[in-house]
Parts: C-alpha cells; structure tokens; sequence
C-alpha cells in the first residue's frame, strides 16, 4: 500500500496548483485526485455555509466538483482556478435556490440535514465569542449567508475581495456595500445568541411561543426586545469584530464518510479525459467511512490519498465497550487542579452475569477511552416523540431554572462551563420526578470537559485554567463531556442547582440519528477525541447520578446515587 500526502488547497490559491492542473487537464489520474482532495474542503465549507447544513449539501457539493472535473479542460488558465470553482459552486447554490419549493423538508430529508454553525463548532473546537459568530450564522437569510460563506473565508485568508465580488456577480465597489450590510445583521444575530444564553424574565415569556427555529420575522421580534432591554442588550464584555474573530480560522474538516469516487467502472481518470471529463466518473458516497475508488482510496478531509490493489480488504474498526459505569463506593473527588490524566476506576469483570433489574447501574467515575478509539455501536431505541416545556432548545443558566422532558425519545444536554466568571465547588444538575425510565446513552461533543483545550497553555481544560480557577465535581462524580445524550421513556424534570460554580445547560430533544454521528465523528474530523456508547440496549444501561421519583422542594438535595 502506498501513502501520498496531498497538499490542502488551504491558505493557497490557483497559482500553487498550476502544474497539477495541468496534468490532471493532460489526463494524469493522481494529479486529478490531488486536485480534488485538495480543493473539496473548500467547495464543502462554501457550500455548507450557505445552504446552512440543509439535506441538500451533498448534492450541491457533489454537482460543482462534477461540473468542475467536466469542464476541466476549457480552463485556460490554471491560476484562475479558484476563482473559477467557486463561481461555479456559486452557481449551484442559486440553482438550487431556485429550484426549491416552499414545501418543508420530508422526514427523511430533515433528519440528514445538519446544523452547519453546530458542525463549526464541534469541529473547529470554537469557545466564546467565535462560538458566538458561528451560531449566529443561523440568523441570517438565504442571501445573507450565501455572502457571508464567502466573507468568511475571506477574513480568514482563503480568498480575495476581487474573487467574492466575481463569485457574487458584482463589482468590488457593489460587493463591499454587501458586505457592510450583511455584517450588520451578523452583529445583530450575535446579540440574539448572547441574551438567549442569559435571557432576562420578558425574554423567556416572549420565546415561550418560539418553535426554536431561527428565522427573519423571530430577529427582527428578538432585535427589538433586545434594543429596549438594559439586560439583554449588555453584552457584558468586549465585543470584538467578527472579522476579527474569523482571521486564520481553519477549514471545517469533511464529516467522516464525506467522500468522492474517482471512478467509472474499470476505468482511470486519464481513461476518462478521452471522454471529455464525463461527469459521470464523479460520485459522492455518504455512508462508507472511506470510498474505494478504482485502487484510490480518498480519506475524508482530503489529507490522504491511499493507493491500493483492487480487492484489498478495508481495516476493519474496532469498537470500543461501553462505559464502565457501574456504581461503587465514591472515590476521591478530583484537586482543583486540571487532571490532563482519564480518572482511575476499576472495570466489571467481563465475566459477571449482568443484571437486567432497570437501575442497577448508576453512573460513577469512570476512565477516558483512548481519544482514537470509535464508540460501540448505538443501540436504536424506539423514539415516538419528546415534548420539552422549553422548546426545542432550552437555555439554562440560573439556579432554578427547569424544564420538563415528556414522552420517548432521545435529549442532548450540553454544557456551558463559564469558570471566569465563578469557579468553585459545581453543584450538579438532577433529575426529578421521574415517571418511567431515564437512561444516560452516550457521550460526545469531541470532548470530556477535563481535556486540554489550549495548544499554549497547557492547565486549560474545559473545567477552567490555572489563571480562572476551576470548577470542581463532587466526589464520585461523573466527569461530564461537552454534550451529553439521554433516552426517556416517561417524563422527568431537569433542574439547575447553580451554587458556587457557574455553568449553564443547553437542552435540546434530538434524534438517534444525531447522537451517532455526534459520538462517532473522531480525531480525522477535528475532534479531540470520539464519543463514548453507554447504551446496552437493555435496562442495564446506566442511570444518570442525582436522579429520583420523588420531587424534593429543593432539587439540589437529590443523592448522588440514584435510586430510581
């Protein structure tokens, strides 16, 4: 097998790539798969930006490489070759546009699509005020974010105003009164995200009746609350300028399984060219992790290209076991300071007869899996449907604040470790009022909160800094990772008891769908680490800590171990 690393299309421009186009023009079969794994992240973040992670990414992606590797031999010239691509993935964005009905997504699309701004941040690892310009992305109209997918590579050094104003259609004058006016609302949108984060009580009671979709009429709504609140409308710290924010930020890498197929048939891509780059040697497949493509195999991110003999088996992965979180004796709670090492915690031994009696294993401190490790696979429970008396996202950032989970399926719970603005001692959230079963299944978001998230300093973690101070679990509490997954079957209440620490609790009803891509996007994707599988698919499957049936006047006086 042999390995050729391709240089990334990131930080360059045609001018880098002018000897592989033309030998890939020449009908050269490893110039063209260089060119495409080199140029497809960009054509992807282009195209995701604008269409906002919609079902329809994938194919417009895969429409402009086509027509791109179909045209190929009319560029005249190579150092135009960017500017050409993205005029051409332009094309295709406002094609589809145009060919869109108003009708909304059917099931099945809209359980493919993908929240773009929440791919940025997972993937590119964004904190603070950049995690805040890529959910405000969610904002703006159609228009709006086609502009701003090129605006932001443009702050970000991937291309020239000269190149937006040709892909956009206009002139440079045109393009930067545009642009001036796109970032407004940007601005806008980033005062949506803050005082949604922290909203004030008349805020809560307006988006009582929001189905947590963004859309123009609920910002213009929101704008206004916004402008006549002291509360909301204090951001609270500097604001710094998106471009700012966007300067040198990297790529979004490809999602695992996002891949191209070089191939027709039998034939080379140089066995192509003599049928005029037909359109038909390109596929896009979306479930294989690699695509095998006539002895090329192009691994998604387009940072390798592997070279191998048709019929050579793929590697198979590995799954790692579910979690051991099978309740002991608390151990020692962790120091105030980070723990760069997975917390010690002894194993089941494989040869216990397992119980099936539903809450007999409850969460406990628990070891990291080795970061490079997949997840098991994710049991598929039956989902007929979960209502939340916060809507379909839900800001929790106050002790007291609540909200109630009814009916099957699955929620994401996601944390807000705010230590600069409190740190201490956490008290943990709980669970209350439990009616039927509650099961902790899994975990991601790329990340445990105790991992390093600083490439400089090396005592930042999710949990603080030696600078900020940390936030601090209970003894034998479970470590948490940015988003953590759960199954109801009933009802539950879940409750902040902020005390000491701040954080906050972002909770949203999602989809099996969502929790698998979620814990199985790794390292090769640009998380820190993959998610973690709890589920066993039976009533063994761990319980979270702090929950119970009765309903304490206080919540926070819930037991650690549960009893349910």
């Amino acid at each position: 097998m042999r390995q050729v690393r391709v240089g990334k299309a990131s930080g360059t421009d045609g001018r880098q790539w002018r000897g592989t186009i033309a030998a890939a023009q020449a009908g050269d079969r490893q110039a063209l798969d260089d060119l495409v794994a080199g140029w497809l992240p960009l054509v992807y973040n282009v195209v995701g930006r604008a269409l906002d992670g919609h079902a329809d990414v994938d194919d417009v992606v895969q429409e402009t490489m086509l027509r791109a590797v179909d045209n190929l031999g009319s560029l005249r010239d190579p150092d135009s070759f960017r500017s050409w691509l993205i005029a051409i993935a332009m094309r295709q964005i406002r094609d589809r546009a145009r060919r869109r009905t108003p009708r909304h997504l059917d099931e099945s699309a809209a359980r493919e699509a993908t929240d773009f701004a929440e791919l940025t941040v997972l993937r590119l690892q964004l904190e603070g005020q950049r995690r805040e310009v890529a959910e405000a992305v969610r904002w703006l109209d159609d228009d709006d974010r086609q502009l701003l997918s090129l605006w932001w590579l443009e702050v970000a050094g991937e291309l020239s105003r000269r190149e937006l104003a040709a892909a956009v259609g206009i002139s440079r004058q045109h393009a930067a009164v545009r642009v001036q006016r796109m970032k407004e609302r940007l601005e806008t949108s980033r005062g949506i995200v803050r005082a949604l984060d922290g909203a004030c009580p008349e805020l809560r009671d307006l988006t009582a009746r929001w189905n947590g979709r963004p859309d123009s009429v609920w910002r213009k709504r929101l704008a206004r609350h916004i402008r006549g609140c002291a509360y909301c409308g204090d951001a609270r710290e500097s604001v710094v300028p998106a471009e700012r924010l966007l300067a040198g930020i990297a790529l979004v890498p490809l999602p695992v399984g996002f891949t191209l197929s070089l191939a027709l048939g039998g034939k080379t891509a140089a066995a192509a060219s003599t049928i005029g780059w037909s359109a038909k040697i390109l596929g896009v497949l979306t479930k294989p992790a690699v695509a095998v493509t006539a002895g090329a195999t192009i691994v998604a991110g387009g940072a390798y290209v592997v070279t191998q003999t048709p019929g050579t088996p793929l590697p198979r992965t590995v799954a790692t076991p579910t979690a051991t979180s099978l309740h002991r004796a608390p151990s020692p709670g962790p120091s105030a300071s980070p723990s760069l090492s997975p917390s010690p915690s002894p194993s089941p031994s494989a040869t216990k007869e397992r119980t099936e009696l539903y809450g007999s294993v409850v969460d406990a401190v628990d070891t990291a899996p080795n970061p490079d490790t997949p997840p098991a696979a994710l049991p598929h429970r039956p989902g007929s449907g979960l209502t939340s008396t916060g809507g379909a996202h839900a800001t929790m950032n106050h002790r007291g604040d609540s909200v109630t989970l009814t009916g099957q399926g699955y929620v994401l719970v996601r944390w807000q470790i705010s230590p600069q603005y409190r740190s201490g001692s956490l008290v943990p959230p709980s669970w209350t009022g439990l009616k039927g079963k509650l099961f902790h299944v899994a975990s991601g978001g790329g990340r445990r909160m105790d991992d390093p998230v600083s490439a400089t300093d090396t005592t930042v973690t999710g949990m603080g800094s030696k600078a900020t101070g940390y936030d601090v679990l209970p003894a034998g509490t479970q470590q948490m990772w940015q988003n953590e997954y759960f199954y109801v079957d009933g009802s539950v209440t879940l409750t902040v008891n902020e005390r000491g620490a701040d954080y906050g609790l972002n909770v949203f009803p999602t989809t099996w769908d969502a929790v698998e891509k979620d814990v199985t996007t790794g390292p090769a994707a640009g998380a820190r680490r993959y998610g973690l599988v709890r589920d066993t698919g039976r009533d063994d499957t761990p319980v979270p800590q702090y929950a119970t049936r009765e309903t304490p006047a206080d919540p926070a006086t819930v037991p650690q171990h549960s009893a349910v």
